[in-house]
Protein backbone atom coordinates (compact mmCIF):
# COMPACT_ATOMS: atom_id res chain seq x y z
CA UNK A 1 0.00 0.00 0.00
CA UNK A 2 1.31 3.04 -0.96
CA UNK A 3 -0.14 4.99 1.93
CA UNK A 4 -0.56 5.54 5.63
CA UNK A 5 -4.21 6.39 7.17
CA UNK A 6 -5.50 6.75 10.45
CA UNK A 7 -9.24 7.65 11.53
CA UNK A 8 -9.71 10.23 14.23
CA UNK A 9 -12.78 11.30 15.70
CA UNK A 10 -11.58 14.62 15.72
CA UNK A 11 -12.85 17.55 13.30
CA UNK A 12 -10.52 18.84 10.62
CA UNK A 13 -9.66 22.06 12.28
CA UNK A 14 -9.12 19.76 15.78
CA UNK A 15 -6.73 17.31 13.30
CA UNK A 16 -4.80 19.67 11.65
CA UNK A 17 -4.06 21.78 14.75
CA UNK A 18 -3.31 17.87 16.61
CA UNK A 19 -1.45 17.15 13.41
CA UNK A 20 1.19 20.31 13.27
CA UNK A 21 1.98 19.98 17.02
CA UNK A 22 2.67 16.51 17.07
CA UNK A 23 5.07 17.23 13.95
CA UNK A 24 6.41 19.89 15.79
CA UNK A 25 7.02 17.49 18.83
CA UNK A 26 8.73 14.74 15.75
CA UNK A 27 11.16 17.77 14.41
CA UNK A 28 8.78 18.23 11.76
CA UNK A 29 7.49 21.56 10.67
CA UNK A 30 4.46 22.69 8.36
CA UNK A 31 6.04 24.36 5.59
CA UNK A 32 2.46 25.41 4.05
CA UNK A 33 -1.60 24.39 4.23
CA UNK A 34 -3.91 23.83 1.26
CA UNK A 35 -7.38 23.88 2.14
CA UNK A 36 -8.27 22.62 -1.34
CA UNK A 37 -12.38 22.99 -1.32
CA UNK A 38 -11.47 26.82 -0.63
CA UNK A 39 -8.82 27.30 -3.20
CA UNK A 40 -11.17 25.17 -5.79
CA UNK A 41 -14.14 27.37 -4.91
CA UNK A 42 -11.77 30.72 -5.31
CA UNK A 43 -11.41 29.40 -9.27
CA UNK A 44 -14.99 28.53 -9.46
CA UNK A 45 -14.88 25.07 -8.99
CA UNK A 46 -17.41 23.48 -6.41
CA UNK A 47 -15.71 20.67 -4.25
CA UNK A 48 -16.96 20.76 -0.83
CA UNK A 49 -15.33 17.82 0.54
CA UNK A 50 -12.93 18.78 3.58
CA UNK A 51 -9.96 18.38 2.65
CA UNK A 52 -6.26 19.61 3.86
CA UNK A 53 -2.68 19.00 2.75
CA UNK A 54 0.07 19.80 4.63
CA UNK A 55 3.93 20.12 2.96
CA UNK A 56 5.61 19.19 5.95
CA UNK A 57 9.81 19.04 6.15
CA UNK A 58 12.49 18.28 8.59
CA UNK A 59 15.25 20.61 7.68
CA UNK A 60 18.25 17.77 8.54
CA UNK A 61 16.76 14.83 7.10
CA UNK A 62 15.41 17.25 4.17
CA UNK A 63 19.29 17.59 3.35
CA UNK A 64 20.28 14.08 3.90
CA UNK A 65 17.99 12.95 1.42
CA UNK A 66 19.34 15.61 -1.39
CA UNK A 67 22.71 15.03 -0.68
CA UNK A 68 22.66 10.95 -1.26
CA UNK A 69 20.07 11.92 -5.01
CA UNK A 70 19.41 15.34 -6.10
CA UNK A 71 16.28 14.07 -7.91
CA UNK A 72 14.54 13.30 -4.18
CA UNK A 73 13.54 16.75 -4.33
CA UNK A 74 10.75 15.17 -6.65
CA UNK A 75 9.36 14.01 -3.86
CA UNK A 76 9.91 17.02 -1.43
CA UNK A 77 8.20 18.14 1.01
CA UNK A 78 6.72 15.32 2.39
CA UNK A 79 2.73 15.43 2.33
CA UNK A 80 0.56 14.73 5.08
CA UNK A 81 -3.56 15.41 3.93
CA UNK A 82 -6.51 15.66 6.82
CA UNK A 83 -9.84 14.46 4.97
CA UNK A 84 -13.05 13.72 6.03
CA UNK A 85 -14.66 10.54 4.01
CA UNK A 86 -18.52 9.62 4.73
CA UNK A 87 -18.28 11.59 7.64
CA UNK A 88 -15.10 9.90 9.36
CA UNK A 89 -12.08 12.61 9.67
CA UNK A 90 -8.90 10.61 7.93
CA UNK A 91 -4.73 11.72 8.36
CA UNK A 92 -3.03 10.09 6.23
CA UNK A 93 0.56 10.79 3.99
CA UNK A 94 2.16 8.78 0.95
CA UNK A 95 4.90 6.55 2.46
CA UNK A 96 8.54 7.81 1.97
CA UNK A 97 9.86 4.28 1.60
CA UNK A 98 6.92 3.64 -1.56
CA UNK A 99 8.17 7.40 -2.71
CA UNK A 100 12.09 6.58 -2.75
CA UNK A 101 11.63 3.08 -3.53
CA UNK A 102 11.53 4.21 -7.52
CA UNK A 103 14.92 5.56 -6.89
CA UNK A 104 16.88 2.41 -6.23
CA UNK A 105 18.73 3.52 -3.84
CA UNK A 106 19.54 1.10 -0.69
CA UNK A 107 21.06 4.52 1.51
CA UNK A 108 18.03 6.41 0.53
CA UNK A 109 15.74 3.51 1.53
CA UNK A 110 17.32 3.42 4.93
CA UNK A 111 16.96 7.02 5.07
CA UNK A 112 13.28 6.70 3.80
CA UNK A 113 12.59 4.50 6.58
CA UNK A 114 13.73 6.31 9.24
CA UNK A 115 11.46 9.70 7.95
CA UNK A 116 8.69 7.01 7.72
CA UNK A 117 8.53 5.88 10.83
CA UNK A 118 8.79 9.19 12.74
CA UNK A 119 5.84 9.69 10.72
CA UNK A 120 3.56 7.30 11.56
CA UNK A 121 4.59 8.02 14.98
CA UNK A 122 3.42 11.61 14.89
CA UNK A 123 0.20 10.61 12.87
CA UNK A 124 -0.71 8.05 15.92
CA UNK A 125 0.09 10.37 18.37
CA UNK A 126 -2.21 12.85 16.18
CA UNK A 127 -5.30 11.03 16.05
Amino acid sequence: MFHYTVDTDKTIDEAVAAVEASLKQHKFGVLWQLDLPKKLQEKGVDYEQPYRILEVCNPVEAKRVLTQNPLVGYFLPCKVVVYEDNGQTKIGMPKPTVMMGVVNDLALAEIAQGVEDTLIKALEAAK
